[in-house]
């Protein structure tokens, strides 16, 4: 790979940016480029793209939806300047897990979650709580409104499908405020704690008093996590991640022994 080529990629994977490494692997074009020139493609960047191998706007733009499935591809291209094949390597951003609440729970939560890679954001409302000394191992942390700051952040892009939301907040007023903003959104999984009595009530509170459509219910993880029977908040926390990696591959729900 071009030593420059290289170093925009470590800077990406660095700052945890999502890139794809595009090669021509049969072919060649009309401005000369030849199989094994390649180019990197930094959707931050719009459809341009750098390196020796230079892209057709309209071919950067199909790298730039391969980059957003997340997973690597062969594409095969025909135009009036192009005859061939190009391998996309995608290098996909972490998966975003959105705390909401940094109480006991969190604490735990955060520092796995960072462990399996993905990218941790803690919001809370309170400053002594929600601080990077409580939680070092986020990539964010945020004293903030939990409503405004979840819109703030679906404004900005930063809900989407490949995030994950679990809601343990302090109350239970915040959890449904934060949930009633979050329902329709198309996220990777969104799970709010409770007991099973208190996940009853919501889901009554919202279908009476929100007018909410109950299939709607359907999305949400309440009470969240696998049933692994944990007690303390670093197992509960094994518990919500498990369940978020469950569904993130759609894995079963059962133990690897128990398979035939």
């Amino acid at each position: 790979m071009d030593l420059s080529l290289l170093q925009e990629l470590n800077r990406a994977l660095r700052g945890r940016k999502p890139v794809a490494v595009v090669t021509l692997t049969r072919g060649e074009s009309a401005t000369g480029m030849s199989v094994g020139e390649q180019c990197l493609v930094d959707p931050a960047a719009g459809a341009a793209s750098m390196g020796p191998l230079r892209l057709p706007g309209a071919i950067a733009g199909q790298v730039l939806e391969i980059i957003s499935g997340r997973e690597s591809k062969a594409l095969h291209i025909r135009t009036k300047e192009w005859e061939g094949d190009l391998f996309v390597e995608v290098h996909a951003a972490p998966s975003h897990l959105l705390i909401v609440g940094a109480g006991h729970i969190a604490v735990p939560l955060a520092s796995m979650a960072n462990l399996c890679e993905f990218q941790v954001t803690v919001l809370d409302d309170r400053p002594q709580y929600a601080n990077q000394i409580r939680f070092p191992t986020a990539d964010q942390v945020r004293a903030a409104p939990l409503v405004p700051t979840l819109q703030a952040m679906r404004n900005a892009g930063q809900l989407d499908r490949h995030t994950s939301v679990v809601l343990v907040t302090r109350g239970h007023q915040h959890d449904v405020d934060c949930l009633t903003e979050l329902i329709g959104d198309d996220l990777a999984y969104i799970g709010m704690i409770g007991s099973k009595r208190r996940i009853r009530a919501v889901w009554e509170l919202l279908e009476s008093e929100y007018n909410l459509d109950r299939s709607l219910f359907n999305k949400v993880h309440a009470p969240i996590g696998l049933d692994i029977g944990g007690r303390t908040p670093a197992e509960i926390a094994v518990a919500i991640l498990a369940e978020i990696i469950m569904v993130h591959y759609r894995g079963p729900q059962a133990a690897m022994s128990m398979r035939g």
